[in-house]
C-alpha cells in the first residue's frame, strides 16, 4: 500500500518545493531559494501557514511591492544563470495582478519564477469575496487569468490533489533551456486549507540538472559548411551563452576559428571585454566596430539570441545580400528566425559540435585584422565620451566613465529601461560572464532597484551596482527598504535628468515637440523639487549628492567601503547622448502633420525603411 501523509494543500506544495535541489559546481543546493511573500487574506491562512512550518528549509522574504518581490525573484534567476530560482506569492485581487507586469518580464527574457498568486474560493460559496474580479457572462474568471497570454504554464488549483500533476508540470517548464520561463499557479484560497493523504513519494528529494541537447546530425552538417565558405563570418553572442555556461567553449571556437564577436544586450559579459576578438554591442545600441562588420558579414553565428528588433537594427543592419544566418538556440522558435539555418542544441554542447565539425578553419586574415582596427577605433571614440568632465551636467556616458574607474568591472552592474541601457550597452567595459545584468527584454521600468536586490541574494560576495534615472526610480523604490532590512548592501547610482529624457530624445528625432517627458514640459503648476537624498535616507539607506564627476567617484570610493546600501545622486544632462556607434531603429513616424519637423522626419523614415531586409 501507498505510503501517505496527511497535509493541506499549501502544506504539501510548500513540503515538495523545499525538497527540490540542484548542484553547481558540484555542490548540492536548495533549487528554490525562497519565496517572497505580501500576504492578505487570499493567501496568509493557507500558503502563509505552510511556509511557516518550513520557513527553516524554504526562507520566506517580505517585500513591499508585489511586483518587485517578483523582480527580485527574476533576477535571482537570471544571475544564477537559472540554475536556482525563486517562488513569489500574493494575496487575490490588486496582489496579484500587479505581479502580471513581472510575469511579462520573465516570459520575454526565457527566465524561470514560481508565481503563486491567491484566488477566489472554489466552492464559490461566499462569492464574490473581498477583491473578486467578476466577469458577467463567465464564472469561471477571475482577475488570476491576466496571467494566463504571460505565463509559460498556468494553472488553477481547485482540489488540493491537483497539486501533484501541477508542480510536475510546472517543473518541467522552470528547468528546461527551451520551454523556460514563468508559471503560474493561481491558488484558490479554500484549497489552499483542504487537506488530502499525499504520498509520500511526492515529496522526495529530486536534483535538477539543465538539459544539455546535441544538435541534429545534418543541422550541424549544414551549418559547418556555410560556416567553411565565409569570408565574413560574425558570431552574435546572446544570452543563451550565459544560461548555458558556455563562455568558456565560446572563447574556444573564437580563439581557433578567429571569428569576431559581437553581443546582445542579454549576452553581454559573455566573453570579457578585453578580448581582442569582442566587438562588444550589437545593433541599435551598438558599437561601431560591431555593425560595421555586422553590416558587411557573410554568414552570422547567432547563438542563443532571439533576434529582436534592437539586436538586427529593425531587420536593417545586415546587409550583406547573400548572407546566411546560423541559429544556434536551444528553443526552434528562435533557432529559425531570419530564414537562418536552424541548429536546435545547447549553446555549449552546440559551440563544441560545430568547433569540431570546422576544424582547421581560420576566417581570413585581412578579416581579422579588420575587426581589431575597428575595435581600436572604437575604444578611443568611447574613452573620448567617459572621460572625465567638469561640465555642472555630466552625460550619462561620463557618469558610467566615472562608475567603471570608480569600482572597475569586478562588480555586477544593473539597469533596465531609459537611455542608460543604450549607453552602458556600448560602453560599460564587462568583466567575468555574468557582470553585465540588463533587462532590456522588456525595458521595465522600475525594474532596476528589485533586480539589484535579487541579484545580491544570488550574489553576496559581489558589488551589486545599480544605474537608474529618476524616473525609474520614482516608479518603483521600496525595495530599499528591503535591502537594509535585510542586510543586503547595494551601490545605487542615480542620475536625475528631471524627467523621461530617453524618450524626450526619441520625441525630438521623430520631430515631435517637447512634450510630457521631462518634467518642465508637462503640465505643472509648481516643478516638484524632489529631495532624492532625503528620500533615500527614510527609507534606511545612506544617501549622498555629487556634485560633479569627481565628487562621483570620491562618492562611489565611500559606498564601497560602506557595509549599507548607499544612494549616491548626481544631475544630468536629458538632452545629450552618445552620437558614436547606434545603428537606426524602426519607430514609425507620423504620415502626415501640422509640424514641419514630423514631417522632415517622416521622409527620413520613408528612406530608411527602404534599407530594411523583410523577411530576410
Amino acid at each position: 500500500m501507498t505510503k501517505t501523509i496527511r497535509l493541506t494543500m499549501a502544506q504539501a506544495l510548500t513540503r515538495y518545493l523545499a525538497r527540490q535541489m540542484t548542484t553547481i559546481d558540484g555542490e548540492k543546493l536548495p533549487l528554490f531559494g525562497g519565496v517572497w511573500a505580501i500576504f492578505g487574506h487570499g493567501n496568509v491562512a493557507g500558503l502563509g501557514e505552510a511556509l511557516y512550518q518550513v520557513r527553516d528549509e524554504l526562507p520566506t522574504y517580505r517585500a513591499h511591492n508585489e511586483q518587485a518581490m517578483a523582480h527580485a525573484a527574476i533576477a535571482y534567476a537570471k544571475t544564477n544563470f537559472r540554475r536556482r530560482m525563486m517562488a513569489a506569492t500574493t494575496s487575490i485581487g490588486p496582489g496579484a495582478v500587479n505581479m502580471v507586469t513581472a510575469a511579462a518580464l520573465a516570459h520575454v527574457n526565457r527566465l524561470p519564477v514560481l508565481l503563486l498568486p491567491g484566488d477566489v474560493f472554489a466552492n464559490r460559496l461566499p462569492d464574490p469575496v473581498l477583491q473578486q474580479v467578476e466577469d458577467f457572462g463567465d464564472g469561471t474568471v477571475s482577475a488570476n487569468d491576466c496571467f494566463r497570454p504571460v505565463s509559460r504554464y498556468f494553472d488553477r488549483i481547485t482540489r488540493p490533489e491537483q497539486i501533484i500533476p501541477a508542480m510536475a508540470r510546472a517543473m518541467q517548464v522552470l528547468t528546461d533551456p527551451a520551454e523556460c520561463g514563468p508559471v503560474t499557479l493561481s491558488l484558490c484560497q479554500d484549497v489552499q486549507a483542504e487537506a488530502y493523504d499525499y504520498p509520500e513519494s511526492f515529496f522526495a528529494e529530486r536534483v535538477w540538472t539543465p538539459r544539455r541537447s546535441l544538435p541534429d546530425r545534418d543541422e550541424l552538417a549544414a551549418a559547418a559548411e556555410a560556416l567553411k565558405a565565409a569570408k565574413k563570418p560574425l558570431i552574435v553572442a546572446g544570452g543563451g551563452v550565459l544560461y548555458s555556461g558556455a563562455s568558456e567553449e565560446l572563447a574556444r571556437f573564437v580563439e581557433a576559428t578567429g571569428i569576431p564577436v559581437c553581443e546582445t544586450q542579454g549576452g553581454k559579459s559573455s566573453l570579457t571585454d578585453e578580448h581582442a576578438l569582442n566587438m562588444a554591442a550589437v545593433g541599435v545600441t551598438g558599437t561601431s566596430a560591431a555593425n560595421r562588420l555586422a553590416e558587411e558579414a557573410d554568414v552570422v553565428l547567432a547563438v542563443g539570441t532571439r533576434l529582436q528588433d534592437f539586436t538586427t537594427g529593425s531587420w536593417a543592419l545586415f546587409k550583406n545580400t547573400g548572407k546566411t544566418i546560423i541559429g544556434l538556440n536551444v528553443q526552434l522558435f528562435d533557432a529559425a528566425k531570419h530564414r537562418a539555418l536552424p541548429l536546435v542544441a545547447d549553446a555549449r554542447e552546440g559551440l563544441a559540435e560545430l568547433s569540431a565539425a570546422v576544424k582547421g578553419y581560420k576566417a581570413p586574415a585581412s578579416w581579422i585584422e579588420n575587426a581589431k582596427a575597428g575595435k581600436a577605433e572604437w575604444r578611443k571614440a568611447a574613452a573620448k565620451v567617459t572621460a572625465a568632465t567638469n561640465v555642472a551636467l555630466p552625460s550619462d556616458a561620463q557618469v558610467i566613465g566615472a562608475v567603471q574607474r570608480a569600482l572597475g568591472s569586478d562588480i555586477i552592474v544593473l539597469h533596465a529601461a531609459g537611455g542608460l541601457p543604450g549607453e552602458m550597452h556600448k560602453l560599460w567595459q564587462a568583466g567575468a560572464p555574468g557582470s553585465y545584468h540588463s533587462e532590456y527584454g522588456f525595458s521595465c521600468m522600475g525594474y532596476e532597484i528589485a533586480g539589484g536586490l535579487g541579484a545580491k541574494m544570488a550574489r553576496p560576495d559581489k558589488e551589486v551596482v545599480i544605474m537608474i534615472g529618476d524616473g525609474s526610480y520614482l516608479m518603483l523604490n521600496s525595495e530599499i527598504a528591503t535591502s537594509v532590512m535585510l542586510g543586503l548592501k547595494l551601490t545605487i547610482v542615480l542620475l536625475d535628468n528631471r524627467g523621461y529624457g530617453c524618450i524626450n530624445r526619441l520625441q525630438m528625432a521623430t520631430g515631435g515637440a517637447n512634450f510630457n517627458n521631462l518634467l518642465r514640459d508637462a503640465r505643472h503648476e509648481v516643478l516638484p523639487e524632489i529631495d532624492f537624498v532625503a528620500h533615500a535616507r527614510s527609507l534606511g539607506a545612506n544617501a549622498e549628492k555629487a556634485s560633479s564627476i569627481a565628487d562621483l567617484e570620491a562618492a562611489l570610493g565611500r559606498a564601497r567601503d560602506s557595509d549599507r546600501t548607499t544612494v549616491v545622486l548626481i544631475d544630468t544632462d536629458p538632452l545629450v547622448s552618445t552620437g558614436e556607434g547606434g545603428h537606426w531603429w524602426d519607430v514609425a513616424v507620423p504620415e502626415v502633420s501640422a509640424r514641419a519637423e514630423v514631417n522632415a522626419a517622416r521622409r527620413g523614415y520613408e528612406e530608411k525603411l527602404k534599407l530594411q531586409r523583410v523577411g530576410d
